[in-house]
């Protein structure tokens, strides 16, 4: 990750959550919404975006057998098909070596063995193409701050890097055929605009960067897809492609960043204060906007980071806060960017050291340990979304329809996160329980309705792992414990009277129904 940022609750439960199911439509209390769906009209394509890709700690975690195995879990839950990370040519990925005599030789021992375990675990490789390897470096003092310390130079000659990407693309295409490397994504470098690239100016010696490396791939074969600028705050994108038109640069995609902590004078260059819940698609919208106006109109997007949050907050990215803000982060971003990658699946990782606590605010879906978090089951739920979305007069629903016709719906009660800091806020977040009235037409008379939930007392390790004192260390019996709890609740089944339910979300909960 770096720095920089979907689900809503729908709760129908009669263990928690008053389910009422009713032959007329009742009043809807204060803090209600009603709803009103024809199971029959047009829709719109609803493509999974979200879950197209997602990002993950540097490229020599993917040897681990834990990484793999968080791999192995992602896939079974989500439709997700590609991994990113950062550190492909670091050090200790081993690419490049240089003797005595100063000649390079090629070492692609850990890039097969990444590689090969990426598409063994169902994955293709998003490919970020940096740091600056140590032996190429125009600056072996210029190391970034993150635990691992990459060196984030230009080059020093770039013959040399061309060389080094001539070989690397040349030996995947050897290795996988140039079908299967064809449907990789190749980006150059990440973050150039803040403090994980040195060149001067930076936009300038980045652009130079990106120009070696996008006609070096492409002179192997054309291809390859290559883009950037994979900048930070939904920076760079018109410039970057006025300078690739202009200089008859090859660009296949737009990338950048953006996460719900960013702020409007860093994205925007505005005074203004926007929310959490709609800075990353209002950062979309911008850039969506730009490339409509640029040479390439219709150049794809990828937002290849997006979160809640770019530090550590435990109250944020640990908890069921992620249900809702997810949710509402589908909705708002549809149909303006074709992937968006959440950083990151896995909290094996360490920017910021070797994990200690499972819950201190990190990034993954996935806590460590295995132990998933209410933000995995918040996009395995959401996975069951239909391909076409319907039409509704809500901020606090999603309503779409599968080719079998299956209505599938997205409800969730947002509120705020109890803590904004790196230090855990015990406490329950403001606001009340939501009532949902449902009014579904044209709905066969024999439809049931299966519901997913994730919320305080659903698919929540945190609140288990509130009980038991928030060990930095838990015991191996206390993992298994902490496995159990985040487990995605059970399914509950019930049967709609004349198309109608009425159902209470719990503040912070996202639930899903299937309506068959």
């Amino acid at each position: 990750m770096n720095h920089m940022s979907i689900a809503r609750h729908f709760l129908l439960s009669v263990c928690a959550g008053a389910l009422l199911v009713t032959s007329s439509v009742q009043a809807v209390p204060a803090a209600g919404e009603r709803i009103h769906i024809d199971a029959t009209a047009s829709g719109t394509p609803f493509p999974h975006f979200w879950e197209q890709m997602l990002g993950s700690g540097r490229a020599a975690l993917a040897l681990r057998d834990d990484y793999r195995k968080d791999l192995d879990a992602v896939h079974q839950a989500t439709g997700v098909s590609y991994i990113r990370f950062h550190g492909i040519l670091d050090h200790d990925v081993g690419l490049i070596q240089r003797d005595a005599q100063g000649k390079i030789s090629y070492n692609f021992s850990y890039i097969d063995q990444i590689y090969d375990g990426l598409l063994e675990h169902g994955f293709k490789p998003f490919v970020e193409l940096g740091f600056m390897p140590p032996e190429l470096t125009s600056d072996p003092a210029a190391l970034h701050p993150f635990w691992y310390h990459p060196n984030i130079a230009p080059p020093k000659d770039y013959a040399e890097w061309d060389a080094m990407i001539d070989a690397l693309a040349k030996h995947l295409v050897e290795r996988y055929g140039i079908d299967e490397v064809a449907s990789w994504y190749f980006e150059v470098w990440n973050e150039p605009n803040i403090g994980f690239w040195v060149g001067k100016p930076a936009q300038s010696s980045y652009f130079t960067l990106y120009d070696h490396t996008a006609r070096a791939l492409k002179a192997v074969s054309p291809r390859f897809r290559v883009g950037g600028p994979a900048t930070a705050q939904a920076a760079w994108a018109a410039d970057f492609l006025a300078h690739t038109h202009e200089n008859k640069v090859p660009v296949d995609f737009v990338s950048t960043h953006v996460y719900g902590d960013d702020t409007a004078d860093n994205v925007f260059h505005t005074g203004e204060k926007i929310q959490r819940r709609d800075m990353v698609c209002r950062s979309v919208d911008k850039v969506h906007r730009e490339i409509a106006a640029s040479p390439y109109p219709h150049m794809p997007l990828i937002f290849s980071e997006y979160n809640a949050s770019y530090a550590n907050l435990p109250n944020v990215t640990d908890t069921v806060f992620m249900g809702p803000w997810l949710a509402n982060t589908i909705r708002e971003c549809a149909g303006k960017v074709e992937a968006m990658s959440y950083w990151s699946f896995s909290d094996v990782f360490e920017e910021q050291g070797i994990v200690r606590n499972p819950f201190y605010g990190g990034f993954g879906l996935i806590a460590a340990s295995r132990i998933p978090k209410p933000a995995f089951n918040a996009f395995a739920i959401l996975h069951k979304l239909g391909g076409q979305r319907l039409a509704v007069a809500s901020d606090s629903a999603l309503v779409t329809r599968r080719d079998d016709g299956t209505l599938v719906i997205a409800l969730w009660n947002y509120a705020p996160p109890v803590g904004d800091t790196a230090s855990y806020t015990p406490g329950k977040p403001a606001g009340s329980t939501k009532h949902f009235s449902l009014d579904v037409q044209h709905l066969p008379a024999a439809a049931h309705a299966t519901v997913w939930r994730v919320d305080e007392t659903h698919g929540n390790a945190v609140a288990a792992f509130d009980r038991m004192g928030r060990p930095d260390s838990p015991s191996r019996a206390q993992i298994v414990q902490l496995r159990e709890a985040g487990k995605l609740a059970a399914p509950e089944s019930m049967k709609p009277r004349d198309g109608k339910l009425a159902v209470d979300v719990p503040v912070q909960g996202l639930a899903v129904i299937e309506l068959r």
